[in-house]
């Protein structure tokens, strides 16, 4: 039977260093802002929302939030997004995705400042993260990844790690910061041939794949380290992950919950990159 490794103490761990970083900051005359941009009140970005903006009081970041409306034109959007860029109190800038149907994220994406972009829109950022360029920003959930193997003495380097998933949001990205760790990384997908005699030989599995509760026992080797991204709904309306933990668990050595796994790391690491923006446009990096 497994252990079940939690978020929080990560996180707080995370939140002790920045609120000290940040005092630092403060005595020299500078407080790092994030604004973030919204478009609608859809729920998730909401729940996100309220605790970013938690976390960031916390640590003593200053936070803004720009919502506009659910029907805005795309040249609007970007109006108000050139606004962000230029304004000189704003570190960090979070715009939640996916957009409305009329706004172009191909377009907007380019139009984002890359130095203010905490969670790598910017295609600046997601080459800065496949050349291992230290002043770019590796979207937070990935981080918190990462973040979370460290803070549980997981090793990476040599170590076979499995990617269930290819998006952008976490696969592709979270691959690239494996390797970065030394690992030896493979990626599934929806497309892979017998996946469980894939996966069952890492000692890492990285799940997001997007469906509630499809990775069970026989997709885990013995001792193996589990890290759930997915956040679904179950049938009895509860939230869940792409990995069934109960059954996991008997094989795995550590497993995320859903929640209070990766998810509430993620704020921590969007603060952190808060901070360290401040600090790279003050150049105290």
């Amino acid at each position: 039977m497994g252990q079940i490794i939690k978020g929080k103490p990560v996180a707080d761990a995370i939140s002790t260093v920045l609120t000290k970083e940040v005092e630092e900051l403060k005595a020299k005359g500078i407080t790092p802002k994030l604004t973030i941009v919204r478009v609608g009140a859809n729920g998730s970005d909401l729940a996100y929302e309220r605790g970013a903006l938690k976390r960031c009081a916390s640590i003593g970041i200053d936070t803004e939030v720009k919502e506009l409306p659910e029907n805005i034109e795309q040249d609007d959007f970007i109006a108000e997004l050139k606004k962000v860029n230029e304004d000189k109190a704003t570190n960090g800038i979070l715009i939640f995705r996916p957009f409305p149907k009329q706004l172009d994220e191909s377009v907007i994406k380019y139009i984002i400042a890359p130095e203010k972009d905490v969670d790598c829109f910017s295609p600046v950022n997601v080459a800065k993260l496949m050349e291992k360029d230290e002043t770019g920003f590796a979207p937070c959930t990935p981080s918190a990844v990462i973040e979370i193997l460290k803070h549980y003495n997981v090793p990476m380097k040599g170590k076979n790690a499995v990617v269930i998933g290819r998006s952008m949001v976490v696969g592709k990205p979270v691959s690239m910061l494996l390797l970065n760790e030394n690992a030896t990384v493979t990626i599934c997908h929806s497309r892979t041939q017998d996946m469980p005699s894939v996966t069952s030989k890492a000692d890492i599995v990285i799940v997001g794949i997007g469906k509630a509760k499809m990775i069970d026992s026989k997709y885990i080797g013995d001792e193996a380290v589990v890290i759930d991204v997915g956040i679904n709904v179950d049938e009895k309306g509860n939230l869940c992950g792409d990995a069934d933990t109960d059954s996991c668990i008997e094989k795995a050595s550590m497993i995320t919950p859903v929640p209070a796994g990766v998810g509430s790391v993620t704020t921590s690491i969007l603060a952190k990159h808060v901070v360290k923006a401040c600090k790279l446009q003050n150049n105290l990096v």
